[in-house]
């Protein structure tokens, strides 16, 4: 019971990592891959979620262990990893934050059915994120996830089970040369990997939260407890990546149904595929689901880019202290980096006010190409000096780690290769 009660108090962490991977990757890029290509990329999900495994669980197992942050782990490493860590944050965060608000702007016009301006709800909407932190702190944070993540994991894996006889099950399940060899169609594969399930980066704000939620309950979890809590979450987001895949192919492929650019518009095409699979009722309830777990990603990346910020900055200036705050929603860094960030995605958002897509895209590309030095990064911290052995991943996992950066870092080389030579 002890146990139990325990494990309970580290529970969150996870939920909240899922919070910020479930979203446009997953709404917007799984839903494209099955109504553009069927099942011909599930084998690419699968593989994105298993190569990526390593380097994600990474962040928790760091702070359980140690007590200090992913960045602290950097620091240690030298200055040069620090400069290398921000250089490549510093791509993505603007657009991170434009892309995921800007999703959670369309399914909100498309389920009230409304006209609002998109640029003015996304700008509402990443002011009401900022009072919520502001009055709540972690606490909303951590609530307002769990529950976003519930409803929407029980209703989309039963819209799946729903359409799954609609399915053509002779679909090829691996990805053709064909797929591969049109420049188009290997661009929206690397952007589909990018975020699934999510950016790298959120590894370090996995550790900051895992930090957070020591403070707050006064636990500190074990590495085993931070795991299992990291692992559910993890589960969860690779089993919804499948999910979307297969309501996308199941309602819109092969049926000449094309996916708009348009943030509304897009947002009621995802409403109509619950619509589709399980009827007219669906559409309000896991309408209002996707848009709660859209609304909990906006919510953890305004929380999570500016703890991060603050986090690093105080890493600059000096070595971090196990038990000290870090990266706090209390402080005035927080405060003056989710201004600026919010400010930065409105531009953006600007930009591409009529196309989500392409959007979506640049975020999750940019987010393919970082993705290599963050997980070298992470893998040095965790087999460094600062875990004592017991805490340090097995044997089997540190190859694992080392495969997977090469194959991340082959990948964005070809990437660039391909689009820029």
């Amino acid at each position: 019971m002890e146990k139990t009660r325990t494990l309970g108090k580290a529970i969150g962490p996870g939920l909240l990592f899922a919070g910020a991977a479930i979203g446009a990757s997953h709404l917007v890029q799984s839903t494209r891959a099955g109504a553009d290509f069927g099942l011909a990329l599930i084998a690419v999900v699968i593989a994105a979620n298993l190569v990526k495994y390593p380097a994600f669980s990474f962040g928790p197992r760091y702070s359980a262990a140690t007590g200090m942050s992913l960045l602290e782990g950097y620091r240690r490493q030298g200055r040069w990893a620090l400069v290398l860590y921000g250089a490549v944050a510093l791509l993505s965060v603007f657009t991170v934050q434009s892309a995921v608000t800007f999703v959670t702007a369309g399914l909100a016009i498309a389920l009230l059915d409304v006209r609002w301006d998109p640029l003015l709800l996304s700008i509402g909407i990443m002011a009401l994120c900022l009072g919520l932190l502001r009055l709540g702190s972690y606490r909303w944070l951590d609530l307002i996830v769990k529950v976003a993540v519930v409803l929407l994991t029980v209703g989309t894996v039963f819209a799946a089970l729903m359409v799954i006889p609609r399915i053509d099950w002779g679909q090829a399940p691996w990805p053709s040369k064909a797929l591969l060899s049109n420049d188009a169609n290997f661009f929206f594969v690397a952007a589909l990997i990018g975020w699934m399930p999510t950016a790298i980066d959120i590894s370090v704000w996995h550790s900051l939260w895992t930090l957070a939620k020591r403070r707050d309950t006064g636990h500190k979890p074990t590495v085993s407890e931070s795991l299992i809590d990291f692992n559910i979450g993890y589960l969860g987001t690779a089993i919804l990546g499948l999910c979307f895949v297969l309501l996308g192919a199941g309602v819109a492929y092969g049926r000449g149904i094309v996916l708009p650019a348009g943030a509304a518009s897009f947002s009621a095409a995802v409403i109509g595929l619950y619509t589709e699979a399980l009827g007219a009722w669906a559409r309000p309830v896991f309408g209002f689901a996707a848009f709660l777990v859209m609304f909990s990603t906006t919510l953890t990346v305004v929380d999570g880019v500016p703890r991060s910020i603050s986090a690093f900055i105080d890493r600059w200036q000096s070595s971090e202290v196990e038990g000290e705050p870090v990266g706090t929603s209390a402080g005035r860094t927080y405060w003056i980096s989710a201004v600026v960030v919010a400010v930065g995605a409105t531009v953006i958002l600007y930009q591409f006010l009529a196309n989500l897509k392409d959007l979506v895209d640049l975020a999750t590309t940019i987010s393919l190409v970082t993705a290599p030095p963050l997980a070298w990064l992470g893998h040095r911290a965790i087999f460094g000096p600062d875990l004592c052995e017991e805490d340090r991943p097995s044997s089997f996992m540190m190859r694992a780690s080392a495969l997977a950066i090469g194959i991340q870092a082959a990948l964005s080389l070809y990437y660039l290769y391909v689009r820029f030579l």
